[in-house]
């Protein structure tokens, strides 16, 4: 594949991520979907953000495939991303778990593009930390404006 279209690819998955029930879906996902147990997997898929679970991993997993089957190179890839790095970071404690419940095809794509990459895994495990500092930042402010009004 020449650079260009690689390029055009990369852009393309850009222009999916703009589309407002995807920018929908990512934002519940990326700010709310912490799961830290099957019981709170389970409560997303079933629940009524299941529709938007699925669609950030799925998208994810689909540009995985792309990059695992050549069509756009890791590097570029990962250049031009971190969210693959994240979402795959909120199911990855759980994977076992899930693929024992979903299928073993759950998330595939995704977690062999991760182990691919320089330090995937770990860069995973930053991004739960880096969660975890956020999600109490936030909670602090929220408790300073409650407590302010």
């Amino acid at each position: 594949m020449s650079k260009h279209e690689e390029a055009d690819l990369i852009l393309k998955l850009y222009e999916l991520r703009r589309e407002k029930t995807m920018r929908e879906a990512r934002d519940w996902y990326f700010r709310e979907f912490q799961p830290q147990s099957m019981q709170e997997f389970n409560d997303a898929i079933f629940g009524p953000h299941s529709g938007h679970m699925r669609m950030v991993i799925t998208y994810w997993d689909m540009a995985a495939a792309l990059v695992n089957r050549g069509a756009i190179s890791p590097e570029l890839f990962d250049e031009t991303n971190a969210e693959h790095i994240v979402a795959f970071s909120r199911v990855e404690p759980l994977l076992g778990e899930i693929r024992s419940a979903i299928g073993p095809q759950f998330a595939a794509n995704l977690e062999k593009l991760i182990d691919s990459l320089p330090n995937g895994r770990q860069r995973c495990e930053r991004a739960r930390e880096q969660t975890k500092l956020i999600r109490s930042e936030l909670a602090r402010r929220t408790q300073q404006a409650s407590a302010a009004a």
